[in-house]
């Protein structure tokens, strides 16, 4: 055998080995085995908590429950933490992560992210008396906010010279100021906000703008297009027949439409 024949013959054997570990599709793996993983929070309410028959519920368990009735398979919840959510992902552990995750470009180097799917912000909320729908509409008002938090920050670099800031020790006093008639407006998240209109909707608090938006996506690995494909087209027909917005009214107390925040 020649020398080019033995090169031949090494370039193919090569090809050979290689074929198998071509790369396998995770669609195509969810729909054989008729099983969608899904990682969620459990300590993370209203997006995921344990019920009292100890299983999880949450606006992310319902998220995670719409995709697998759209891709026609069960469901199998992994309860995970802040911290191995990714790792499971990577390592394969789980299909998705639905578990409050916001986008970020370090995040974005080694996951691949859906569209948004539930909405994650911080923002002014008050009175329906209170016509407002942008920062330079809060001279000479009065805004509540938690002392130090992320909204303190940001409303301070936005508000006009003249908006009066109050400041709270904690979410539990800002809540109370609002409650109370204290201040007409507070600066909080929209998960913050929500728990208000469930306790005390004769409050009537409502949505005026946002301060900062940090929506949630549902967590996908690299170099899975027909995955993403697929949950983006689900998320999307959800959003226009109305069941996602059914989600976010059931968990965050949204009076907006889901489409809207997003």
């Amino acid at each position: 055998m020649n020398r080019r024949s033995i090169l031949l013959s090494l370039i193919l054997s090569a090809t050979a080995l290689a074929a198998p570990l071509t790369h396998a599709e995770a669609l195509d793996d969810i729909l054989k085995a008729k099983v969608l993983r899904v990682a969620v929070p459990q300590d993370f309410p209203p997006f995921g908590s344990v019920g009292p028959d100890m299983k999880p519920v949450g606006y992310d368990i319902d998220v995670a429950a719409l995709l697998a009735k759209g891709l026609g398979v069960k469901l199998e919840l992994v309860p995970v933490t802040s911290a191995n959510r990714i790792p499971y992902l990577n390592t394969k552990k789980v299909d998705l992560v639905i578990s409050s995750l916001g986008k970020n470009p370090e995040r974005e180097k080694v996951i691949d992210f859906s569209a948004a799917y539930a909405p994650f912000f911080s923002g002014v909320f008050g009175t329906a008396d209170q016509a407002i729908s942008k920062a330079e509409q809060l001279a000479g008002k009065t805004v509540g906010v938690t002392r130090g938090a992320v909204e303190d920050l940001e409303l301070s670099k936005i508000a006009p010279a003249n908006t009066t800031i109050k400041r709270f020790e904690d979410n539990n006093a800002t809540i109370s100021a609002y409650l109370s008639g204290q201040v007409p407006l507070i600066a909080t998240g929209n998960v913050v906000a929500g728990a208000i209109v469930e306790k005390q909707p004769a409050k009537k608090l409502e949505f005026k703008f946002f301060i900062k938006n940090s929506p949630c996506y549902v967590g996908i690995n690299k170099s899975e297009p027909k995955l993403l494909a697929q949950i983006n087209a689900i998320l999307a027909k959800s959003k226009e027949d109305g069941s996602l917005n059914t989600i976010a009214q059931k968990w965050l107390k949204t009076t907006r439409p889901v489409t809207a925040l997003l």
